[in-house]
C-alpha cells in the first residue's frame, strides 16, 4: 500500500524550492525534505536552508550529515587518481551528486517513503545519476521529477513560487550554483553558448587577496594531513585550504564535455581547494612512482574519473581500481611547497624522504655516477635495433 510520503532531495535552490511547493499542493503529498550534505557550507549557510525548507511548509526536514563518508568513499580515490574529467574538471558536483542519491535512498527507505522526487531538469546529466542510484537501491519506491516532467525553465518556477507568496528575485536566481565540499558549479546563460565567459559576478567566491603568499602541504600515504605544519584530518585540510585560496579566486575555468545523455555540456565551476589538492599530489608522486605506476595510474584515474561521472558507482570494476590506487599510495608521503596568487598558483617544489631524485648521487644533466660513457654507446645500440629496420640503417 503507498502512503503520501514523498522524501525530496532538498539544497534549498530554485528547482528544489518549486518541487517543494508543488508536491505538497498540487499532489497532496507529505514532503519530508532531504539536505544530503556532502561540504562545502558553512553553519550559517546550514540554517539558512533548514529555515527555507520549513517556509516551505514541508513536512519535516532533515540534513543528512555525510561530508566524512563522501571522502572516505569518493574524494580520497580522486585525489589518489589526480582525476581531472577532460584536464580540466575535478567532478565537483558528479561525485557529490553519486553520494548524495545513495543518502537519499537510504533515507528513504528507512522512513518508508512511497516517493522519492528530485529536481533534476531533462537535460543534464543529474538526473541520471538520481535516477539510476535511486533505482539500483530502492527499485519498490517511485521516482518523480517534476521540473524534468513539466519542462518548466527557470522563469516559469519563479513566476509559479511567486504567485504561491514565496518571494523569489531573478536576478538572484539565474544562475544556478551547485556547492561542495569538492567545488562549486555555476550554470547560466553564458553557459549555454560556446563563446560567452560567465561574468565575475556568477562566481560565489570574489577575488579579495591580491598579495602572493606560501603555503605547504603535507601529505601522508598520499592523502592530505597537514597545512603549513599544522595537522588536521583531510576533511578539515580541504576546507580550511579552501578558505585559504578562495580569497584569490583560483580554481576557476569552464568545463566542456560529453554528457550521460549523448550531448555536448558546458559548465562554470570554482573549486580552488581541490584544483591545487591535485596538483600538489600529482607533484609529489612524480619524485616517488616509478614511470609505470604513472602510466597505469594515469589510465585507470582516468577510467575511475568517467565512471564516476557516468554514475557507474557500483559496478565492481570500481573497487578493484580503488584497490589498485590505494596500493600505490604507500610511499607518497611527503611536503608540497606552493605560491598563491590572483587567479592562479605554482607548485615550488616538494620534500619527501622517498624522493627517487635523491637515489644513487645522480644529478640529471649534470653527472652520473651509475654507468659509464660505453653503457650509454652499448645501450643506445641496443635501443635503435627496432627502429633500425624501418629506417634502412644496419645496426652496428
Amino acid at each position: 500500500m503507498k502512503n503520501n510520503k514523498v522524501v525530496l532531495a532538498f539544497s534549498g535552490g530554485l528547482d528544489t524550492s518549486y518541487c517543494a511547493i508543488y508536491l505538497s499542493k498540487e499532489k497532496n503529498l507529505d514532503v519530508y525534505a532531504a539536505f544530503a550534505n556532502t561540504g562545502g557550507f558553512t553553519d550559517k549557510e546550514l540554517d539558512k536552508i533548514k529555515i527555507k525548507a520549513e517556509s516551505l511548509g514541508v513536512k519535516q526536514y532533515v540534513m543528512l550529515n555525510k561530508k566524512q563518508e563522501y571522502y572516505d568513499n569518493i574524494i580520497k580515490y580522486l585525489i589518489f587518481g589526480n582525476v581531472l574529467k577532460n584536464n580540466t574538471y575535478p567532478l565537483s558536483v558528479s561525485a557529490e551528486r553519486v553520494f548524495q542519491a545513495i543518502a537519499l535512498a537510504e533515507y528513504a527507505k528507512s522512513v518508508g517513503a512511497s516517493y522519492i522526487a528530485h529536481g533534476s531538469t531533462g537535460a543534464g546529466n543529474d538526473q541520471i545519476r538520481f535516477d539510476l542510484l535511486f533505482s539500483l537501491i530502492a527499485p519498490e519506491i517511485k521516482i518523480l521529477t517534476p521540473i524534468r516532467d513539466q519542462k518548466l525553465s527557470r522563469k516559469e518556477e519563479i513566476t509559479y513560487l511567486i504567485d504561491n507568496g514565496v518571494d523569489m528575485d531573478w536576478e538572484k536566481s539565474k544562475y544556478s550554483v551547485n556547492k561542495g565540499l569538492w567545488g562549486t558549479s555555476v550554470g547560466g546563460e553564458e553557459t549555454l553558448t560556446s563563446e560567452k565567459a560567465l561574468p565575475e559576478s556568477a562566481y560565489p567566491s570574489q577575488l579579495i587577496e591580491s598579495i602572493p603568499s606560501k603555503i605547504s602541504l603535507s601529505f601522508q600515504s598520499g592523502e592530505l594531513c597537514g597545512i603549513n605544519g599544522h595537522k588536521m584530518s583531510p576533511v578539515e585540510c580541504i576546507e580550511k585550504l579552501e578558505i585559504i585560496a578562495s580569497k584569490y579566486a583560483i580554481g576557476r575555468d569552464i568545463h566542456t564535455g560529453d554528457t550521460i545523455i549523448g550531448i555536448k555540456g558546458r559548465v562554470g565551476f570554482e573549486a580552488a581547494a581541490a584544483s591545487i589538492i591535485i596538483k600538489s599530489h600529482h607533484s609529489l608522486e612524480k619524485h616517488i612512482l616509478s614511470k609505470w605506476q604513472l602510466h597505469w595510474k594515469e589510465q585507470l584515474g582516468s577510467w575511475y574519473g568517467m565512471f564516476i561521472h557516468e554514475a557507474q558507482y557500483f559496478d565492481p570494476v570500481m573497487r578493484n581500481i580503488e584497490s589498485f590506487l590505494k596500493d600505490s599510495q604507500t610511499n607518497v608521503t611527503g611536503t608540497i611547497y606552493v605560491e598563491l596568487h590572483p587567479y592562479r598558483f605554482t607548485i615550488e617544489g616538494i620534500n619527501s624522504e622517498f624522493d627517487k631524485m635523491n637515489y644513487g648521487g645522480n644529478e640529471y644533466g649534470e653527472t652520473n655516477n651509475n654507468f659509464t660513457s660505453d653503457d650509454v654507446i652499448g645501450f643506445t645500440n641496443i635501443l635503435k635495433n627496432s627502429m633500425s629496420q624501418y629506417t634502412n640503417e644496419v645496426p652496428k
